[in-house]
């Protein structure tokens, strides 16, 4: 067993990475049930379309309104303990909610207002724990240790998570709550068990957060390859914000699958996304990773318009597996490169900065796609995000040309 686990975590990565790789793997088994107990209990208590949007919009609104917060907080702060704090708030906003459920005291209000918050806790939660990677691990090692916790992330939270989301919803809306409530709980109780440098004491008086926020943000807008991905990134999300809001109406109702197809869809994408994983090295041996972020967004344009096309699960299951793959190649490039090329002082701004793009065009598309739905048809967000992204495509196709490879040195903060 022990030979087994250090194939897995090599012991070069340090305890402490081992205590932060099984609170990921805890905490995304969790966050992979509500993937799929989420929009079903949602779509148990309304079947509005705009209603339906709306609930996604809750959850990606408050990255866009407070991720340059986190970042600040987190470059400030002991990044561990926001970690704990925050699951252990989530966990009691959890067992709140499926005691509501419980006792049939729950409505459509309650849910979007605990989503939002549960969303809220989450933005604090991922900010900190993804710059306890860089300063855990030494700089060779990053890319081993992101790709067990993205294998994880996808083992559990899109593979096992909601399938087992969607069975215990069967079972009663109250068992999947529960089951994410104890999950999170969980996953800060491992997560206090890591072990964090000491970190040197800030020079000079204290500044503004404020101050803070503005040097991060001028850091990424001066780096390309980071610049590159953050406006890639949320021009693309608004396109598929507008498609994926409406996802458990356009599984339930076009392509005719039940609750537990619904969590099948997700099941396919994560298999597609550990099928990326293994090809993933000799990709990168062979593609540019400009090349790969253009191939990857030709690949996503046509999943729009093939999900826009099909009625037939036979066809759109394995559009959901290739597109799993591409977000697997884009997400692991993506990271790769920001965590190298930023310093670690700035890893929580910077990253912060790159979750307003992801959220903000979230936020953005699926308010288009509810609108779009509830007036033309479940299917319309997914053509409006096929015609969308191909415009983006054109657009932007020179841009990426900016995108270094992940062994490039690091950009001074003070660029």
């Amino acid at each position: 067993m022990s030979r087994l686990a250090d194939v897995v975590v090599p012991p070069r990565l340090g305890r402490s990475f081992r205590w932060l790789l099984a609170s990921s793997w805890t905490s995304n088994l969790g966050d992979g049930v509500a993937l799929a107990a989420g929009p079903l209990l949602v779509a148990s208590l309304t079947r509005d379309a705009f209603l339906v949007a709306l609930a996604a919009t809750v959850q990606w609104l408050p990255p866009l309104l407070f991720s340059l917060v986190a970042g600040a907080l987190t470059d400030r702060l002991d990044r561990r303990l926001i970690v704990v704090t925050v699951d252990v708030a989530r966990t009691a906003v959890l067992a709140v909610l499926t005691l509501a459920v419980a006792t049939d005291r729950v409505s459509i209000v309650a849910v979007l207002a605990a989503l939002f918050v549960l969303a809220t806790a989450e933005v604090f939660a991922d900010n900190s724990s993804q710059t306890l990677v860089a300063v855990l691990v030494a700089r060779e090692d990053l890319a081993v240790a992101n790709s067990r916790l993205q294998t994880g992330f996808i083992t559990v939270n899109q593979l096992a998570g909601p399938p087992l989301g969607a069975a215990l919803f069967t079972a009663g809306a109250a068992w999947a709550l529960g089951a994410q409530a104890v999950l999170i709980g969980l996953g800060a109780v491992l997560v206090a068990r890591v072990v964090l440098p000491a970190r040197e004491p800030a020079a000079g008086p204290p500044r503004a957060l404020r101050h803070d926020i503005v040097e991060g943000l001028r850091w990424a807008v001066a780096h390309p390859a980071v610049r590159t991905l953050v406006l890639t990134i949320a021009i693309f999300n608004v396109t598929f914000g507008a498609a994926w809001s409406v996802l458990v109406l356009y599984a339930t109702e076009r392509l005719g699958l039940g609750e537990i197809g619904f969590g099948l869809v997700t099941t396919v994408g994560a298999l597609g996304g550990l099928a990326g994983g293994l090809v993933y090295g000799a990709i990168t041996r062979r593609v540019s990773l400009s090349g790969l972020m253009r191939i990857g967004l030709v690949i996503e344009t046509l999943t729009h318009l093939a999900l826009a096309l099909t009625t037939s699960p036979w066809v759109a299951l394995p559009v959901f597996f290739v597109f799993g793959a591409h977000a697997f190649v884009w997400g692991t490039t993506s990271v790769a490169v920001r965590q190298r090329a930023v310093p670690l002082a700035l890893q929580g701004r910077v990253g912060s900065v790159n979750q307003v793009g992801v959220y903000g065009g979230l936020v953005v598309g699926s308010a288009i796609g509810g609108v779009l739905a509830q007036h033309a048809g479940v299917t319309a967000p997914f053509w409006f995000a096929f015609a969308g992204s191909a415009v983006f495509v054109v657009l932007i196709w020179r841009s990426l040309r900016h995108i270094a490879h992940t062994d490039e040195a690091p950009v001074p903060a003070t660029a």
